[in-house]
């Protein structure tokens, strides 16, 4: 279970890079994740908890910019996948598994949920014809959310 978890917290990635470690840092800081000890405990500390949710909050803002590149492009793919892999190492440390399965799951799930997510946005705006800005907010809410889940039964 905590490896499919690894890869789902890398799924959340993929969607929204800086909200699959805010939530683990979140989960971490919190004492829902046990990472005292391992090389990822410094995903619970105060500063880093406080800078991914600053950086996860810009995120959620600056993808509703028409000047935001494609989460496909190099750099966008690129840190989903580093995001999601460190998210996923996370999880599967926490659950003492492999940091390094943990990490090649979470980014093999940053790269399902950036083609997973892109063209789902795309197939309900340009398929379906709604609008852009719902389904961005509708994208948000299933990664925040879908994250502290994960996070939380993880």
């Amino acid at each position: 279970m905590t490896l499919f978890l690894a890869f789902a917290i890398g799924v959340i990635a993929g969607l929204r890079s800086m909200t699959a470690p805010a939530v683990t840092c979140w989960g971490a800081y919190l004492g829902w994740l046990r990472l005292q000890g391992s090389p990822l405990a410094f995903m619970g500390a105060t500063v880093t908890t406080a800078l991914f949710s600053l950086f996860a909050i810009g995120e959620l803002i600056a993808d509703k910019l028409p000047s935001m590149g494609s989460r496909l492009a190099a750099p966008g793919l690129s840190g989903r996948i580093l995001l999601g892999g460190l998210s996923g190492a996370t999880l599967a440390v926490s659950g003492e598994q492999s940091l390094l399965v943990g990490a090649v799951l979470g980014a093999f799930g940053g790269v399902v949920g950036a083609f997973g997510g892109y063209y789902s946005r795309r197939t309900l705006t340009k398929g379906f014809g709604l609008p852009d800005p719902p389904i961005a907010l509708l994208e948000d809410a299933i990664a925040i959310f879908g994250g502290l889940f994960i996070v939380s039964i993880s």
